[in-house]
């Protein structure tokens, strides 16, 4: 059976939040509930790199991301402009994102960068310590574009006179 697309599953996942939120937020009030959603979705984004880190054949590394992150784009979901980078490193801008436009949809654009963009670093702490994000704008948030800066830095190796 075929992977369901991720803007699709975001979809589903977003009407289900919402209900959960909406609850949270009366019974705890608006800035308790979006900690709670927060804390649960930078939970879920580890948990999924993890995965696809284990799933990576030769080990997770910049080019496996790399590679999956054709899973994202799935739909048309995002408009990527990809820029030049040096080694170990991947940088795009994202001009168009569909998900920031369904959260809008939705009613969701204030949850929409709990609910979508802070998963980015999130998922880049579960995917391996190497990986390294830098994002100072979104679209999420009113911006011209999402500006994606990926690092992979291996910790340096310890110097032979060191403990």
């Amino acid at each position: 059976m075929a992977e369901m697309p991720i803007l699709s599953r975001r979809r589903i996942e977003a009407a289900f939040a919402k209900g959960v939120f909406d609850e949270m937020a009366r019974e705890f009030g608006q800035e308790a509930a979006k900690r709670v959603l927060s804390r649960a979705v930078i939970a879920m984004a580890r948990e999924a790199a993890r995965g696809f880190a284990q799933a990576a054949p030769e080990g997770a590394n910049l080019a496996h991301f790399r590679a999956i992150q054709a899973l994202w784009r799935a739909e048309d979901a995002l408009t990527i402009e990809e820029l030049p980078a040096g080694p170990g490193e991947f940088h795009f801008n994202v001009t168009q994102c569909r998900y920031a436009e369904m959260y809008r949809e939705l009613g969701l654009g204030d949850l929409g960068a709990i609910l979508s963009c802070r998963r980015d670093a999130a998922f880049c702490e579960g995917y391996h310590p190497a990986l390294k994000l830098a994002r100072t704008q979104t679209l999420m948030q009113g911006a011209a574009h999402c500006d994606f800066r990926y690092r992979w830095e291996e910790a340096p190796a310890p110097a032979d006179d060191e403990p």
